[in-house]
């Protein structure tokens, strides 16, 4: 199968190592000159292409000659912008419509959802307004409204290997949101869902929350993430009413009946961790 991936980075590259291994031909986009070398020895096609919104390199139409397109471009709402992750989109797909594309896979994020202070799933945001992330929402839709199948995957935080939850928290001091459950999921896994579905063409045409099984709280996931690489653990501060929000990929189980390889973000594998 023909598979390309706009967006090789953290998440995309080591997907499109295991497709290759499987046997599919994968074309890949970087924005960094200097990482198309490491595109090449990996025997992904690649291609410099940037979307600063608008279509920016040579070989878009190179690119979107594929059965399967993944779109893995981080929204950057912050540094750049309401109207800019929007504007991303709605270039792409004025290309994608015109294109070879017969289906297409949009990463998004499980920050969409507001912190209603309970289990949230797909359907409590389907609009913009409903949102947390309106313009997230809006990019959303945009995937939704082609004529192509579509697959929109609302991925929890992604951690594992590197990402490691007790590093960006060592030694910090009071803490006040430990009591809040995490909505993780580990990077293999989403690799291993994203595979499963490209197989699974029925499945598609909808919305998905990628998200362990499990939510434990910040505080049991920092320290169980520190002890073995030896950081040295934060402290807690114990504070009422702070909003939170579960995010159930109970729909995921359900439709795609996955088994997860870390259901529980206390165990997650780590580079170096002993945890498995």
């Amino acid at each position: 199968m023909k598979i390309s991936i706009l967006g090789c980075g953290w998440l995309g590259l080591p997907l499109a190592a295991q497709l290759i291994e499987e046997g599919h031909s994968v074309k890949g986009s970087t924005t960094s000159v200097e990482k198309l070398a490491v595109l090449r020895s990996l025997e992904i096609e690649p291609l410099w292409l940037q979307l600063t919104p608008e279509p920016k390199g040579i070989g878009w139409d190179y690119l979107l000659d594929c059965e399967v397109l993944i779109v893995n471009v981080p929204p950057r709402l912050e540094r750049a912008g309401n109207d800019f992750h929007p504007a991303q989109l709605r270039h792409l797909t004025e290309l994608v419509k015109e294109s070879p594309v017969q289906r297409i896979i949009y990463i998004s994020s499980t920050s969409v959802y507001p912190e209603l202070n309970r289990e949230v799933a797909e359907e409590d945001v389907i609009q913009p307004s409903q949102s947390a992330a309106p313009s997230l929402a809006e990019a959303e839709q945009l995937i939704q409204m082609l004529p192509q199948s579509w697959l929109v995957l609302r991925c929890g935080g992604l951690m594992g290997y590197e990402r490691i939850p007790g590093k960006y928290v060592a030694g910090k001091k009071g803490i006040t949101t430990g009591d809040v459950p995490v909505n993780y999921i580990h990077r293999d896994d989403v690799i291993g869902i994203i595979k499963a579905f490209i197989q699974n063409p029925s499945l598609w045409n909808e919305t998905y929350n990628l998200t362990t099984p499990l939510h434990p709280t910040r505080r049991e996931v920092y320290l169980a993430s520190c002890a073995p690489f030896g950081y040295e653990p934060p402290t807690f501060q114990t504070t009422a009413d702070n909003p939170y929000k579960i995010v159930s990929s109970q729909k995921l189980q359900d439709k795609l009946n996955y088994s997860f390889r870390f259901p529980n973000p206390l165990v997650f594998f780590y580079q170096g961790s002993n945890f498995v």
